[in-house]
């Protein structure tokens, strides 16, 4: 695989005394930017995507949702109060249990929202989720739409050499289709128009929702003339616990060409230091083709589980000990590090 000119550049800076850049092929383990670098700067944010980039990540997500006059924009949630002023800016717009969604704002309404770290609003303020992430309130972040961002990445794969590539999340599409729109095929439509089209291009896409997967493989894609790899999200819910057995695997691979499991559920996170046991859900999608992306992986504090000395040990329980592809997670450069020492 060609060296990635920032991606080795980083590295070099980085990494000890006497490890390379080289980074594994596409077909080896692969490092997924969780909404960005979002551990450094506000997720979705054009600047974290940018950072995940130089970082050198195999692929950037992008969670999706549609707005009213039917734009798609890149956003976690469905609604727009964890990450923005809107309350602030569009007061008496929240529907009745007190949030506002974006679906109820137009594109340029959001455009003119102001994104912030991730935060609680806890009396007259809002505080950060992560205490210790970028501060809430300095500098100037705003929401972007998919096609703003795959410009990005496709620009930055251009100038930098590198081949970076997508994983965008079908958010809620059965809250959208009760709303009257069709998220998913959104969504394929405009990767199709920039050239996401086949199973070899680098993307992903991915979503909770079984029935959407099944829909997307079976007519959204064949309509559109586009094959892309699905990915279905595992959430460790009881509604969806079939899903985690051997015959839910082979059903689920019937559709999809990835798992992407909250690691809870490959390794329990009360699992004893010295009695470690990996679930067989792994194995178990490895025997049907299965790529496994599990999610997410952060270094503040109280997230690396008790079982892991540190957030490299973490990460070594899952690419080598319980055999995982891939994994999200909010420090790309952290697990990029830790694949080139290997």
């Amino acid at each position: 695989m060609p060296l990635r000119l920032l991606a080795g550049i980083l590295a070099m800076v980085v990494l000890p005394a006497g490890v390379t850049a080289d980074r594994l092929d596409a077909s080896g383990p692969v490092v997924i930017a969780h909404r960005g670098a979002s551990g450094y700067l506000p997720e979705h944010t054009l600047a974290s995507k940018a950072m995940a980039h130089a970082m050198g990540a195999d692929f950037l997500e992008q969670d999706v949702v549609m707005t009213r006059d039917d734009q798609l924009v890149v956003m976690h949630d469905i609604t727009l109060d964890r990450t923005t002023d809107v309350a602030t800016r569009f007061p008496g717009r929240s529907r009745e249990d007190g949030l506002h969604y974006v679906v109820d704002f137009t594109l340029a309404e959001i455009e003119s929202l102001q994104v912030t770290e991730g935060a609680r609003r806890i009396g007259g303020t809002r505080e950060a989720i992560y205490p210790g992430r970028f501060p809430v309130g300095l500098s100037s972040f705003r929401i972007h739409t998919l096609a703003q961002e795959i410009e990005l990445v496709q620009g930055l794969n251009r100038s930098t050499g590198a081949d970076v590539g997508i994983y965008p999340e079908i958010k809620s599409p059965a809250f959208f289709h009760a709303e009257g729109k069709d998220l998913g095929r959104a969504v394929l439509a405009v990767l199709r128009d920039y050239g996401y089209t086949s199973r070899n291009d680098k993307v992903f896409v991915q979503t909770f929702d079984f029935e959407e997967l099944k829909r997307l493989r079976h007519e959204v894609m064949p309509a559109l003339g586009v094959d892309l790899k699905l990915v279905q999200l595992l959430d460790g819910g009881t509604e969806n616990a079939w899903m985690q057995t051997a015959d839910g695997i082979r059903e689920i691979a019937r559709h999809a060409d990835g798992l992407g499991p909250e690691k809870g559920l490959i390794i329990a996170y009360n699992a004893p230091f010295h009695d470690l046991r990996v679930s067989d859900l792994v194995s178990h999608a490895h025997a049907q083709g299965l790529k496994v992306h599990p999610y997410t992986f952060r270094l503040d504090e109280g997230q690396v589980p008790p079982y892991a000395r540190d957030f490299e040990h973490l990460l070594a329980l899952f690419y080598e000990t319980a055999g995982v592809d891939g994994v999200f997670t909010d420090f790309p450069d952290r697990a990029v590090r830790y694949l080139q020492s290997r």
